[in-house]
């Protein structure tokens, strides 16, 4: 059976085709071969939206913090764009430095459908398929409505926003913003306001797209250590030195990809943290303090803040979630290795064997900042710290 004619591989490629549209579009999908009109077309790209979002965005909401300081229902607001925003340029940065360094690992997931493969090993890859597919869904649906609560509602007067006369005296954006001119008049605030939408708008397509990236990668990866431990457990075939040389060669493979996913990733993960931590801080307290001490906050201003929080939990814990799921296949290896047949081997095949016992062994996982783990540990520990923190806030109110 053609693997390209399988429901499963069109899961997956329906995934991937929709991760490179929006990275092609801010110029940053890898590719094998780049003309070098191609490689401009796309480096401006990038550099167009960096600038974009720098001065049209970030500085302006930087600027509008400085102002509020102090008021924490205001820095709040600001914080929960800022913050994302901030993180969004880091990622920009760091994707558009490194981008080529995952070209190699896209051709050979190619590669790994394109191959034949049996029928157990095929359901595996499509169940590892299947389940980024619907993080990359669930992604863009949160992303459009996202989309329309910040920037088409605001269009009708309704806006889900914090608004003071400090930070909003005139016409509200979609954004906490403070600019060097008069945004109230008539044309500056409709080109200010359409300027931030598309903004926010492609801002949130790179950033879901790099997101989904990474949860693509990392499952393929985990697909593939499933597929390995299967055919070094699998009795049915008789030639060792065939299986061992075909295990060793894959888990090889395997280590380089999670390295340059390491690499890639590992800056964007610190930052996503210590934004999470922050936001997960503020919202803490703010809920609480409107529990405990009856702080005035509409309906519609309280739903929202839950409904970000929840947002803000789910999807820390998925990322988590995603390296914990790696570390655990990973491990696999290392239990199939050690209970393998070596009793029946010969001595240089059970020597042999000790040479992929050992370096299955050590540990294999995506780090945040070099500093600890992606693991469930890690989101345990941060809700932790993040609930320490609002109690400083609450003893400081």
């Amino acid at each position: 059976m053609d693997p390209t004619e399988h429901s499963g591989y069109a899961d997956f490629k329906w995934a991937v085709e929709l991760n490179r549209y929006s990275l092609e579009l801010i110029g940053l999908w890898p590719k094998m071969e780049e003309t070098t009109r191609e490689k401009l077309i796309a480096n401006i790209r990038v550099f167009l939206l960096i600038i974009m979002v720098t001065f049209v965005c970030v500085i302006p909401c930087i600027h509008s913090l400085i102002r509020v300081w102090g008021d924490l229902m205001s820095m709040t607001d600001n914080l929960q764009f800022t913050l994302p925003l901030v993180s969004m340029i880091m990622k920009l940065v760091i994707m558009w430095s490194k981008r080529a360094a995952l070209a190699p690992i896209l051709h050979m997931i190619a590669k790994d459908w394109l191959s034949l493969k049996s029928d157990q090993e095929r359901t595996i890859m499509i169940r590892c398929a299947r389940i980024p597919r619907m993080i990359i869904i669930c992604g863009f649906v949160v992303m459009f409505a996202s989309f329309i609560l910040l920037f088409i509602l605001p269009c009708f007067g309704i806006t889900m926003r914090y608004i003071t006369n400090v930070t909003d005296p005139g016409k509200p954006l979609p954004l906490q913003t403070y600019y060097l001119y008069d945004t109230d008049t008539s044309p500056y605030f409709e080109l200010t306001f359409l300027a931030q939408g598309i903004t926010l708008m492609i801002s949130a397509m790179g950033y879901t797209a790099i997101d989904s990236l990474f949860g693509l990668l990392i499952f393929h990866v985990c697909g593939q250590l499933k597929n390995l431990k299967d055919r070094l457990t699998d009795e049915r075939d008789s030639n060792f030195d065939r299986v061992l040389a075909d295990a060793v060669t894959n888990h090889v493979r395997l280590i380089r990809c999670i390295e340059v996913i390491e690499n890639m990733f590992t800056l964007m993960l610190l930052g996503l943290f210590l934004y999470f931590g922050t936001l997960f801080c503020l919202y803490g307290f703010l809920l609480v303090t409107v529990v405990t001490d009856g702080r005035h906050l509409s309906l519609v201003r309280l739903l929202f803040l839950i409904t970000v929080l929840a947002n803000i939990f789910g999807h820390m814990c998925l990322y988590c979630a995603v390296g914990e799921f790696l570390i655990t296949q990973c491990e696999s290896i290392s239990r199939a290795a050690c209970e393998y047949r070596w009793y029946e081997l010969e001595a240089k095949q059970a020597r042999n064997l000790i040479l992929l016992m050992m370096r299955a062994n050590k540990p294999l996982y995506v780090t945040v900042g070099k500093i600890f783990p992606l693991t469930m540990n890690a989101f345990c520990n941060l809700l932790k710290t993040s609930g320490g923190y609002i109690s400083v806030l609450l003893a400081r109110d």
